[in-house]
């Protein structure tokens, strides 16, 4: 997964966003060692101090842990992962829906249309 960010909002709150996906989707699986501060702001490009600021963000919120002789941890709380990847779906569908809505669909088409490409991606159809 590439750290494709942006400039449409700050690069630290980017990096969580992107740290988080790679824990709930199992490329840093619970209870892992990440690469080192230094390690992660080069593959991703940016400077060192706002790869610690997003770390110590997640620290805060518990996704992950600092153990003072090695490293950092992701979270072996599975129950954790979990709900924050319920979470990330959650705001996700909010967004479809909000957008879906602005282009004037109601709730019976937005529910066709997801229903619809569900199907056409399971038997293989772009």
């Amino acid at each position: 997964m590439a750290w494709e960010l942006d400039g449409s909002r700050s690069i630290y709150s980017q990096l969580v966003d992107v740290i988080l996906r790679r824990i709930v989707t199992g490329i840093y699986p619970a209870g892992s060692r990440l690469d080192s501060v230094r390690d992660l702001a080069s593959e991703a490009g940016v400077n060192p101090n706002t790869m610690q600021r997003a770390l110590t963000e997640l620290e805060r919120t518990g996704m992950i842990t600092t153990q003072r002789t090695s490293g950092k941890y992701v979270t072996d709380s599975q129950e954790m992962i979990d709900k924050v990847r319920e979470d990330m779906a959650a705001n996700s569908v909010s967004k479809l829906i909000a957008e879906m809505h602005e282009l004037g669909f109601e709730k019976e088409d937005v529910m066709e249309i997801i229903r619809r490409n569900s199907d056409e991606r399971d038997n293989g159809v772009s």
